[in-house]
């Protein structure tokens, strides 16, 4: 069985903390009635709205209980996933940052404080962790060219023809940005976040944010008026 949590050679965990990791991994991997059956397991941790917080499950993870990591992942997977999938140039890269994220939200729990939501805190998290990303893949492959680019991930309202080749054009365009303004273009244009949000997440000012967002979409235009002349 492919773990979708697995860890890299870099991350220093024991060997309980592993476990933990690796069976919430099995979680993206289990079935509708397994899920279903572990989500039970919180039932008695719910607020007056029947809605399990997730300031309690952090706690029971810190206390050791081991589904209560597998049930914050139940809980936020989609939200990073939505967000990761934007920056992922297909579902390998997705799955691997993915499950950085979760990881690192497992070794950071005892530093979340309570004075934002919690999934504002992991929000923040997944955003670094795509900027990161971007940052090493740009190492990595200064300016790839853009024929050789192959995206597996289709845009959300992509239906038509004409549609999913525009989204991949775009997509394709992205990658040449540098990773500052690839990050500020999707959450801005894509992610729909407002200069303030993008501010919270990423610790730049809302001046800085609104500099680097003109300067990406005259770069963008740049990049896509040079595609279409080719």
């Amino acid at each position: 069985m492919r773990y979708l949590l697995t860890l890299d050679p870099g991350c220093h965990l024991g060997e309980a903390e592993y476990d933990i990791i690796r069976s919430a991994s099995e979680y993206f991997l289990s079935g509708v009635s397994d899920q279903n059956r572990k989500a039970a397991h919180w039932d008695e941790m719910t607020d007056a709205d029947n809605t399990p917080t997730d300031e309690r499950l952090i706690k029971a993870v810190l206390s050791g209980d081991d589904e209560a990591f597998t049930e914050l992942i139940r809980r936020h997977k989609r939200k990073i996933f939505l967000i990761v999938a934007k920056f992922a140039r297909d579902n390998d890269e997705l799955d691997d940052v993915s499950q950085e994220i979760f990881v690192k939200m497992y070794q950071g729990l005892n530093k979340y404080r309570g004075d934002a939501p919690f999934e504002h805190w992991l929000s923040k998290l997944a955003v670094n962790a795509c900027y990161d990303m971007l940052r090493k893949r740009q190492r990595d492959a200064d300016k790839v060219p853009l024929e050789s680019v192959e995206f597996s991930l289709s845009g959300p309202d992509s239906q038509d023809r004409r549609g999913r080749d525009a989204w991949d054009i775009l997509r394709r365009a992205l990658t040449r940005l540098c990773p500052e303004d690839r990050l500020v273009i999707t959450l801005l244009n894509l992610e729909e976040r407002s200069v303030r949000e993008i501010s919270d997440l990423t610790g730049w000012s809302e001046s800085k944010v609104k500099v680097r967002a003109f300067r990406a979409r005259k770069e963008l235009k740049k990049i896509l008026e040079n595609s279409n002349e080719g």
